[in-house]
């Protein structure tokens, strides 16, 4: 029985390798994630009562069903009104980023100006995967957050979510030190906006600034023109460092085939024109 015991244990290993060195090569292939996991029908159930090891076990079992989670979301933003301690409150809290459901933005809005720095951290994240109104409301409130990770995760969510009525708050966030900020508006910008952000140059950090500048450039010829897509090169080029050199070959090297010729050009001339920059490749010691 021992050896028989011992067979089985092995070909029981063989197959368990086997079977993840399988599912380890269709990962290297592209192979999309793992079908979400089917809710429990008993969720609910063990959500409403008032155990704390149900409780959590039944917020994993909502989070593995990702968007399948939409039936719980109703009564997880009824524990999360009446108060939950704090470990299964924050756990609830990130549950509700993982289902994406509107439904959840207006009660993480309120999470989101929570005593409790994580707690606050893990609205703000989730809020980014709920989105709609009331997540943009309580992500523009969160720039000012004491907690300067909140402060950057609402910062990037708000570009994610394309939030344009944001641009203003995002500015204000950007002078007080958000550097997060600075993409989302290079996101986010109309014209006379982007060409505020370029005027940052030489006041805010080269490398926060141009972070926002090449989300411009690299945004289709409706949202931004050329004209101010050459304008932006422009005031690169005028920094003349060995910096802007740097940032004006990672332009050029990401402009697309199709790109705007004329764009293109003013972009291969402004690195020909940096190239002599202190510091840049080619230049003189």
């Amino acid at each position: 029985m021992r050896g028989f015991s011992s067979l089985a244990t092995l070909g029981i290993c063989l197959a368990f390798l086997t079977q993840a060195r399988a599912e380890g090569l269709a990962r290297a292939k592209g192979a999309g994630p793992s079908p979400a996991a089917t809710l429990p029908t008993d969720t609910v159930k063990r959500l409403r009562s008032g155990d704390a090891a149900q409780v959590k076990a039944a917020l994993d079992d909502v989070r593995m069903a990702a968007k399948g989670g939409a039936p719980a979301v109703p009564t997880i933003v009824d524990l999360l009104k009446r108060g939950l301690p704090e470990p299964l409150t924050e756990s609830a809290v990130e549950t509700l980023g993982d289902t994406e459901s509107e439904g959840a933005s207006e009660v993480l809005g309120w999470y989101s100006r929570h005593r409790n720095a994580a707690v606050r951290r893990a609205a703000v994240q989730s809020l980014a995967r709920t989105r709609g109104p009331s997540a943009v409301k309580a992500l523009r409130a969160a720039l000012s957050d004491p907690d300067p990770a909140v402060r950057g995760v609402s910062a990037t969510a708000l570009g994610t979510l394309k939030a344009k009525e944001a641009v203003g708050d995002l500015f204000v966030a950007l002078d007080h030190k958000v550097d997060e900020a600075a993409a989302s508006i290079g996101q986010l910008c109309a014209g006379p906006d982007c060409e505020r952000l370029a005027g940052k140059l030489g006041s805010v950090h080269f490398d926060v600034v141009t972070g926002g500048l090449d989300e411009v450039m690299l945004r289709p010829a409706p949202d931004v023109t050329d004209d101010l897509k050459v304008k932006i090169v422009g005031r690169v080029r005028e920094v003349g460092t060995a910096e802007a050199n740097r940032f004006l070959k990672e332009v050029q090297a990401k402009w697309p085939p199709r790109g705007s010729a004329r764009v293109k050009q003013s972009i291969d001339q402004a690195v020909l024109a940096t190239t002599g920059s202190p510091g840049a490749p080619g230049s003189t010691p």
